[in-house]
């Protein structure tokens, strides 16, 4: 059982979910377990009145209501749930707009479980779209030669990722112990809504 906004969310494996309002104490819906498989993780937003499900390293948004309202396009997580970096590669700004997340990258060889180089993707999360994106291939293009290993380096084993939402600058750190600053002077392009 999970409370936001006096919405109770009452799950239970191989049974229907259940959005119950406090006050009244009604069922206001009742999610087919065959359309709401019980995710590994909870996001609420509640100034949206949405919550998002990650399930499977694939990020999902939902309304109060029980309707899939949206999945994140092109965001397929690098961690898995259970992965120790997992909760500190995403951020959700403060109007809950945009999620930012370490992200598999599309050019990515899948079957290769060595490669540790990821993208940064921005996605709104009412549309479900790719806003922007920083990856190994794009952010080569915007920078000299000189620069190409700090870039990859940069997106290798992000461990993790704040947003400055002032400055409009993504901060990551990895498993080596660099920091790097993503902003409009480099790479960032993040257009505010």
């Amino acid at each position: 059982m999970i409370v936001c906004n006096e919405k109770l969310l009452v799950m239970q494996d191989n049974v229907n979910l259940q959005i119950l309002d406090l006050p009244s104490f009604k069922i206001m819906a009742s999610v087919s377990r065959t359309e709401f498989m019980n995710p590994s993780r909870f996001i609420f937003l509640c100034k949206k009145q949405l919550f998002l499900t990650l399930k499977n390293q694939t990020n999902f948004v939902w309304n109060f209501h029980g309707e899939l309202v949206t999945s994140l396009e092109d965001h397929l997580l690098r961690h898995p749930l259970w992965h120790p970096d997992f909760k500190n590669n995403n951020y959700i700004t403060s109007d809950q707009n945009l999620i930012i997340s370490y992200c598999r990258d599309d050019s990515e060889d899948q079957s290769m479980v060595t490669n540790v180089i990821g993208s940064i993707n921005v996605s709104n999360i009412l549309s479900g779209k790719c806003v922007a994106k920083i990856n190994a291939t794009k952010a080569l293009e915007c920078i000299d030669s000189s620069k190409k290993m700090s870039v990859t380096e940069a997106l290798e084993g992000i461990t993790t990722l704040y947003y400055d939402e002032d400055r409009n600058a993504i901060y990551t750190g990895n498993r080596h112990g660099h920091v790097h600053v993503w902003s409009n002077s480099n790479q960032l392009m993040i257009k505010k809504e």
